[in-house]
């Protein structure tokens, strides 16, 4: 037989503290969530398992096909000098995941710079 309390005083599934930090953050926090995963990702995968590496390098590119997308459309509400930058850098990060052999520190960075300004 269980302890009535026992539910209440059990730790939550790693799952259910996720989606309570999640309900936390606000949609730039998020945005910069999402940059951080893909730079562990990155990260992670440099020198590592070539399938990972793939995976990554794929994700990134997602990621900043994306992020390309969202600011070149006129409807976005960010100042038109800043989206243009971001355009810039996405394409760079977009040039550089379709290279042979990706520099995954320098779309390691891009990531980073951009979580950093999502975070302010």
């Amino acid at each position: 037989m269980t302890h009535p309390n026992s539910a209440a005083e059990a730790p939550l599934p790693a799952s259910a503290g996720a989606a309570a930090y999640r309900r936390r953050l606000t949609a730039k926090q998020m945005e910069a969530e999402i940059f951080t995963r893909a730079t562990r990702a990155i990260r992670g995968a440099e020198g590592g398992d070539p399938l990972a590496r793939a995976h990554a390098i794929a994700d990134n590119r997602r990621l900043w096909d994306a992020v390309h997308g969202a600011v070149i459309d006129p409807t976005n509400a960010l100042p038109a000098a800043l989206r243009a930058q971001i355009a810039g850098v996405a394409l760079a990060v977009l040039r550089e995941c379709d290279q042979p052999a990706p520099d995954l520190g320098f779309i390691a960075e891009m990531n980073e710079h951009i979580a950093a300004g999502l975070w302010r």
